[in-house]
């Protein structure tokens, strides 16, 4: 790779500062947006650049204006708000005229497809959110692929299941004492390791395809519970004891995941995109992270 691949991400956090660094290390020049001045330090230590950008401004800055200009590929890690997606509701315009532009992918969530009491949904399923958040990502969806068809820029969306990567993930947890085993006798998730996005990511960008949506899930959705368990064995710990849902002082954040049940398919990411996942389930995921929390083997 050569310095005319040029990354623009809006929103440098944890999957997308993961994705940075992948495309760092490929000879890429990265710029990424924060809103503060730690951002700006945590983004020039991965070997990138820097642009403010909080989604309020009436103008962009210089600055970033040259980064939109320059793009060759742009990601969206910003989530959106009732008032819309803040990259689109700022910088339609100067993303509409890139000329260099080549690709844009979206980060949303499996969450945009709501409650199916376990069954299995692939990305033709219809979208029926439940939460609000979820409501805001099929908003911001739509306004993507809206913006597609109106400036001709490919734009891909990357619906996400739970994430966890180093330094985010059950074993810290576990390992903190604030790990809880609540049950809800069904109920299943979906999840996808940090690096395998990364993964999914720089497949999509150099690989055609027809379609725009892709789910990034591993290959078994799988109790909660169960995940807490192993990760307790891995650690040579007891896991901790199970509480049913109905007994379980939660937030209502927390409360709201629990009502939202399905088993997300990655057969689109796998044959299409052909990634082989570097974690296909949690135990290999949760495996490869036992030392980072300084767990003895």
């Amino acid at each position: 790779m050569t310095d005319e691949n040029k990354l623009l991400i809006f929103g440098m956090g944890y999957s997308a500062g993961f994705f940075a660094k992948r495309m760092i290390d490929r000879g890429w020049r990265v710029t990424g947006t924060t809103r503060s001045d730690r951002g700006r330090e945590r983004i020039a230590a991965l070997g990138a650049g820097a642009c403010h950008f909080d989604g309020t401004e009436t103008n962009l800055s210089d600055d970033l204006k040259s980064a939109i200009t320059e793009a060759t590929h742009v990601l969206v890690s910003a989530g959106p708000d009732e008032f819309g997606d803040p990259v689109l509701k700022r910088a339609w315009s100067e993303l509409g005229q890139a000329a260099n532009l080549r690709w844009i992918g979206y980060l949303s969530t499996v969450g945009v497809y709501g409650d199916h009491d376990g069954a299995w949904v692939n990305e033709t399923t219809a979208c029926r959110p439940v939460s609000k958040r979820s409501i805001f990502r099929v908003a911001a969806e739509n306004a993507w692929m809206k913006f597609a068809r109106a400036t001709g820029k490919p734009v891909q969306i990357f619906r996400l299941g739970g994430i966890y990567g180093p330094g985010s993930n059950p074993l810290e947890k576990l390992k903190a004492g604030k790990s809880r085993r609540i049950e809800k006798p069904g109920q299943v998730f979906s999840r996808i390791h940090v690096e395998d996005i990364a993964n999914a990511l720089e497949a999509a960008i150099g690989r055609k395809t027809d379609h725009e949506i892709f789910n990034v899930v591993d290959n078994e959705p799988a109790p909660p519970q169960d995940v807490i368990a192993y990760g307790a064995k891995l650690l040579g710990m007891e896991a901790p004891p199970l509480i049913n849902i109905d007994e379980a002082e939660m937030t209502p954040m927390a409360r709201s995941f629990y009502g939202e049940n399905k088993r997300v398919s990655n057969a689109r990411l796998r044959e299409d995109l052909n990634v082989t996942l570097t974690y296909p389930t949690y135990r290999e995921g949760l495996k490869a992270l036992v030392e980072t929390v300084g767990a003895d083997k």
